[in-house]
């Protein structure tokens, strides 16, 4: 399977569905354009928010005159401006994602379309990075309700990729050096270089992050049993394997610890986390990070 239709990511009953969830940041970044998000700017918004003394080059029309006129001290009002938060998603894309039946690359494609048309909603930028064993940009970051449409086009001509790599497809997105805001990424963490290499490459992020993982039960509890040729999707090798119920608990073993560490990591980096299992609908599952329809960042 290279690429999916857009009707298998897209229906109106979709995005209605997500027309209730908001993606709320306490702070952004400076620097973007007028929308529903508090900035770390005190400017000329219309929220008033603290003063300050006059400092020379301050626009005067600042200036609160009814201060000066009581104390002779010279202030400024500082209002609150309002921006966007730029919601940049990194969508895995690796070969593995797209081999199953059906492959886990709808839920990730659906999830991300999801985040999309939320942020789209609310005036927010958006931008689309697929990535397997590298990162290319799909949609550079832009807003608009009118977009969510054009980004349900762009994700159902995404092509599978190759093998996974997250770590350099992390240095790759920041190298391009964007505005600091929220980074989605949808993948299922499976990397043949290791956990350890996915949260160094991203402990040292400037955004704010949201992992969201695609997974299935049988991820931790595979049903398979006996005499077996295992063959990696990705890269081709194989191995035989005696599976016998001693194998099956080291498995186990060794998924859990994968699955604490990338949680471990989360908790320490104060990241947003979201399992999604790929073989239930979507939005139910996205809906459970939303408090009382808030996703707080």
């Amino acid at each position: 399977m290279n690429s999916l239709n857009k009707d298998e990511l897209f229906t109106p009953e979709f995005l209605q569905s997500l027309s209730s969830l908001r993606i709320i940041a306490n702070r952004v970044a400076r620097g973007g354009r007028y929308a529903e998000q508090r900035s770390v700017d005190m400017g000329s918004g219309t929220d008033f928010r603290d003063f300050r003394s006059y400092s020379p080059g301050d626009d005067f029309r600042s200036i609160d005159w009814n201060i000066y006129q009581r104390l002779g001290r010279v202030v400024l009002k500082l209002y609150e401006e309002l921006e966007d938060l730029p919601l940049y998603l990194l969508v895995d894309t690796s070969k593995s994602l797209f081999l199953e039946t059906p492959p886990r690359a709808i839920a990730g494609l659906r999830s991300a379309l999801a985040l999309a048309a939320i942020s789209l909603n609310h005036h927010d930028s958006v931008g689309i990075y697929p990535f397997s064993n590298d990162l290319t940009t799909l949609v550079p970051p832009q807003s608009g309700k009118g977009r969510i449409l054009f980004m349900a086009d762009r994700l159902a001509q995404v092509q599978a990729g190759g093998t996974t790599d997250i770590a350099t497809s992390i240095k790759r997105f920041e190298s391009y050096g964007l505005r600091q805001g929220l980074v989605a990424i949808v993948s299922d963490f499976f990397d043949p270089n290791g956990v350890d290499a996915v949260t160094e490459s991203l402990k040292n992020s400037r955004h704010r992050l949201l992992l969201v993982q695609l997974s299935k039960k049988t991820d931790r509890d595979p049903d398979v049993q006996g005499e077996l040729q295992l063959v990696d999707c990705e890269s081709g090798s194989t191995e035989d394997v005696s599976v016998t119920d001693s194998v099956k608990t080291k498995y186990r073993e060794a998924y859990d610890k994968f699955q604490n560490q990338l949680i471990g990591f989360v908790q320490t980096r104060r990241a947003g986390w979201l399992s999604i299992d790929v073989e239930q609908e979507v939005v139910p599952q996205l809906a459970s990070i939303f408090e009382r329809g808030v996703y707080t960042v």
